[in-house]
Order: C-alpha cells, then structure tokens, then sequence
C-alpha cells in the first residue's frame, strides 16, 4: 500500500500595510511560532527616547504601521501574555479594534498594572495582533424578547464557586441505597418502611 501525506492546512491572507518614516529599519510584524494566532507588533519610538511606564499610568505606543485590511475583517490588537505575568503590563482597552476602513497609524495603549517601572524602547514587541471575520449586526425592534431560564441575570448572578452535585440528584441516590439494602435485608411477609413508603414484602 502507498501512504498518501496529508498536507498541513493553512489559512493565510493577504493584507497591505504602509510604514511610517518613524517605523523604517524595523521588521514588519510577524508570527514567532508556525501556529501562533497573532502578529507581534513593534514600538516605533526613537532610540534615545524609550519610555518609562511608572506604576498606574498608560501610554500611546506608536508602531508607525497602517493596514488596509480586507472587507468583512477587523484586527484586534491584544496583550502579549509574557508582560502582563511578568511586569503587569498589559493593553488597556483589551482587545483594541482596527476597522477594515481605518487607514491611520495603529498605536497601542499599555498600561502597567505592575509594581514598578517599566521601559518599552524601540523595537520592543508590546502587543499581538490578531486578525478576525466580521458579522455585522441588523437591529429589529420588538416589543417584548424571547424567554430564558437565565432571564435578567447578570454581572455575578452565577456566582464564583465551583457547582456541586444538586442535591436532589443526591438525595435521589441515598433513597435508592436504602431501598436495595432494605429489601436485600427484610423477611418474608414483614411490612417495610423505606421513607415515607411502607408495603408487604412478597418475599
């Protein structure tokens, strides 16, 4: 028998991006890993003037890039995970939005979160951008909404803990538990109680 090899699939397309002269010598922004989602971004600031992020504040990073992306996409502009664990840095309006008609340069808001300084200098990779399809909405007014069991619920109504066994499913368990072992155990002939249920055995 000959083996076929499956080819890996891939999903790629194609985007323009224009640079600013502040962003030129820098690498355009690229995937680091063959399956990671997002684009590393890059700070395009000057290289005698990085910028020191104390504690609480936010600042706008340019990156001297502008896409064109394609009809019916958005890119968002995300935190890159090792920042935010590391130094508490992260994207403040996580996840930033890029509309497909949006031609000005993508800066990032990042804001530390952290406990001390944090310099971002030139070249430095401070977000991932990811690019998404688009569905756009057409509103229809009604007079009343359809119901749910979740109704009105919201902003914590669930709770924070962990669900446990319900208790009718428990309860349910032990009835049953006791019901085998009373008429395993029971004689020919003697009346039962097992809850609230008394009958004959026909032992």
């Amino acid at each position: 028998m000959t083996s076929r090899k499956t080819k890996k699939s891939s999903s790629t397309l194609a985007v323009n991006v224009s640079r600013l002269p502040h962003a030129e010598g820098l690498t355009l922004p690229a995937y680091q890993t063959d399956d990671a989602a997002g684009l590393d971004l890059l700070a395009a600031l000057p290289d005698e003037s990085p910028i020191i992020l104390k504690p609480g504040s936010r600042v706008m990073v340019p990156t001297g890039l502008m896409f064109a992306l394609p009809k019916g996409t958005e890119a968002q502009v995300r935190p890159r995970s090792g920042l935010a664990a590391k130094h508490g840095v992260t994207v403040l309006n996580s996840p930033g939005t890029i509309d497909a008609d949006y031609r000005g340069e993508v800066s990032v808001i990042l804001i530390n979160l952290g406990s001390e300084l944090f310099t971002i200098q030139r070249g430095d990779r401070i977000a991932q951008l990811i690019l998404a399809p688009v569905t756009r909405a057409n509103l229809i007014e009604v007079k009343i909404l359809n119901t749910t069991s979740r109704g009105t619920g919201g902003f914590g109504s669930t709770g924070i803990a962990g669900k446990k066994p319900s208790s009718t499913a428990t309860s349910r368990k032990s009835v049953a538990q006791s019901k085998s072992k009373a008429k395993r155990a029971r004689p020919k002939g003697q009346k039962v109680k097992v809850g609230k249920t008394e009958r004959l055995s026909a032992r």
